[in-house]
């Protein structure tokens, strides 16, 4: 991702960092089944609010990372951490295009109304591939375009990172899927279209497994 889009997506959630309100699309975590001793990453982590639900679900023999770009999201997510004690997480700041945890070390990514900040999403789903073990699972809650993006609003950082003129098409988000490695993908949910920002978009939810 160039900086200007990284510099601008850090910008607005750095001034929520302190704000009580919800910058998520959906509810991936409430389609997990998280057992003693998963390791598991939220990609966009923001306040940190799911990591922690996943640290407690996963136990002491399990671990929870945040992925985010934000330094002050991640800051109050470590402090929510500190104040509940849970010693099995940790807060990296990496972009999605390049994820700074191990190859095959995860049984579950999460993540919520992030990928579509990406200008790579292809390589965003790459590395979701790479990350999980074999076996490992994926639940992600985004948005699609009806229809492709005119460059003026895709290649406007502003436009970015309010969360809508980085989505793509339905077939590009199921391209990018199959190229990863990801052959069977399931639909949760999914609403029905609606205006953001300029275009129309619809919202889902998917989970998908890394193939053994």
């Amino acid at each position: 991702m160039s900086e200007n889009f990284t510099q601008a997506i850090s910008k607005r959630y750095d001034e929520l960092s302190g704000q009580e309100c919800c910058l998520s699309c959906g509810g991936a975590i409430n389609y997990t089944e998280i057992k003693p001793g998963f390791q598991c990453a939220d990609l966009g982590s923001g306040k940190g609010y799911d990591v922690l639900k996943m640290a407690t679900m996963a136990g002491e023999e399990g671990f929870a990372w945040g992925v985010d770009v934000s330094e002050s999201m991640m800051e109050t997510a470590r402090e929510n951490a500190r104040k509940l004690n849970l010693k099995n997480t940790a807060f990296v700041k990496s972009e999605l295009e390049s994820i700074d945890l191990p190859d095959d070390s995860l049984d579950l990514v999460l993540s919520n109304c992030t990928i579509n900040h990406s200008l790579d999403q292809g390589k965003v789903w790459k590395e979701i591939f790479r990350i999980l073990k074999p076996g490992g699972i994926f639940v992600v809650s985004d948005i699609y375009a009806l229809e492709n993006v005119p460059d003026v609003y895709r290649n406007d950082p502003e436009a970015v990172a309010e969360c809508w003129a980085g989505s793509v098409t339905k077939e590009n988000y199921y391209l990018n899927l199959k190229n990863a490695g990801f052959d069977k993908v399931e639909i949760i949910e999914e609403s029905a279209p609606y205006e953001k920002g300029k275009i129309k978009v619809c919202s889902f939810t998917i989970k998908g497994q890394k193939p053994l």
